[in-house]
């Protein structure tokens, strides 16, 4: 496959599945009343964890292999086994202890670890394909998935219980999990497979996972674990309003995958820092214009997007819009920093995550749910503006060096 088809395979394939956990949300948001909305996004809150997790440990070490032989098949079965072994060890877990817990949440979460296999499966297989370097393979997968997801929650009626929809999500995945398989299958025939790699201790996944704890799901926790405490429509609030947000993630996703390669071919360092930093002003021109949109639809619209759960997620759009913007610049100087220097990145994302955490508490102590939002925008902005202060420090030390290199006496 040329290089052109599958970069664009590989975007329609992200955008396919993002858009479909949008389409989830508002389909759910649309179902139900406030407080089952709540439940499922909480819920559905774990699942974007576990999903992040399982990408982490067993996805990204996975897309990092190159060429096509048949170590490279043999990890790909490998990670797809691996994957849905934990998923359903988990999942059992989690069905055996749910049932001693009363409520509508536990009922949900009972649902969820029944189908985990399948919804972590199928995710799995989409970094095999893209590793095999068959990104269109993945994209049939995803589009058959989000034809069955549609129109199996199409079929519910308004009040379904959140346990029920999470039920529905996850079997909807089934035939896409089936599909994909066997078109795995084929692609792999006879390559060996062992797990022992994915468990040894060093494995790449393992720093790539702490990455994720501290850059993604400490934020998502963070929600919920607020939600548990103080106020549980306050995880349906967030939820509803960035969702709204969710083509700007599928942005944000292709800059940091496609990025670096793109960036790559401009040879000079300042150029391709500046290049980085139009980026990021674009990106956060688009937020700002997506915040913009969304908050001139008439209160019909927003309803129709979100059910009862929108004039609660209108209130938030300014806030959350500017967190996204922030997010943008952040993103982008990240995506410096990589291309600088790989190791400078851990920090800024364990001290800024954890600052976003004590800002949004902050927040809601102050304001309740939009002072938890601006918080989290707070958050945001501190993270991009730490991300570029230390691009502009290895841009300077990179620039002494090179002064100090060029003012040593030549060898005789």
């Amino acid at each position: 496959m040329r290089a052109r088809t599958a970069i664009l395979c590989s975007v329609a394939d992200q955008g396919v599945a993002a858009l479909t956990n949008i389409l989830v949300l508002v389909a759910a948001a649309r179902l139900s009343t406030v407080a089952d909305f709540a439940r499922f996004s909480a819920v559905y809150l774990v699942f974007t964890v576990l999903l992040g997790v399982s990408g982490a440990y067993t996805g990204q070490p996975l897309v990092l292999r190159r060429g096509g032989g048949e170590d490279t098949r043999g990890a790909c079965r490998s990670a797809v086994v691996f994957t849905v072994g934990a998923s359903a060890a988990l999942g059992a877990a989690t069905a055996a202890v749910c049932p001693l817990v009363p409520g509508d949440t536990a009922r949900a979460l009972l649902a969820l670890g029944l189908v985990l296999p399948v919804v972590l499966g199928q995710d799995a297989l989409r970094y095999a394909f893209s590793t095999l370097q068959k990104p269109h393979l993945a994209l049939t997968g995803d589009l058959l998935r989000l034809a069955c997801v549609l129109g199996a929650l199409a079929a519910q009626e308004y009040g379904a219980a959140p346990a029920r929809l999470i039920a529905v999500w996850g079997l909807s995945a089934l035939p896409a999990l089936l599909l994909s398989a066997v078109l795995l299958h084929r692609s792999t025939t006879g390559a060996p497979m062992s797990l022992r790699p994915l468990l040894r201790r060093g494995h790449l996944g393992q720093r790539f996972t702490v990455e994720f704890g501290v850059g993604n799901a400490t934020s998502q926790l963070s929600v919920l674990g607020l939600g548990a405490v103080a106020n549980p429509l306050l995880v349906g609030a967030l939820r509803g309003a960035t969702t709204l947000f969710g083509p700007l993630n599928v942005l944000f996703t292709s800059a940091t995958s496609f990025g670096p390669p793109l960036l790559g071919r401009i040879g000079d360092e300042r150029r391709r820092v500046r290049a980085t930093a139009g980026l990021a002003a674009v990106l956060a021109a688009t937020a700002a214009l997506w915040a913009a949109a969304l908050a001139l639809l008439p209160d019909r619209a927003g309803r129709e997007l979100l059910g009862d759960t929108w004039p609660t997620a209108a209130a938030l759009l300014p806030a959350t819009g500017s967190q996204y913007a922030a997010m943008a610049v952040g993103t982008c100087g990240l995506l410096a920093l990589r291309m600088l220097d790989p190791r400078t990145t851990l920090s800024i994302q364990v001290v800024f995550s954890l600052t976003a955490v004590a800002l949004m508490a902050g927040g809601y102590a102050l304001g309740g749910v939009p002072g938890a939002a601006w918080g989290l925008c707070l958050g945001s902005l501190c993270k991009a503006a730490a991300t570029w202060t230390r691009v502009a420090r290895l841009r300077r030390r990179s620039t002494a060096e090179t002064l100090s290199a060029d003012a040593l006496p030549a060898a005789p």
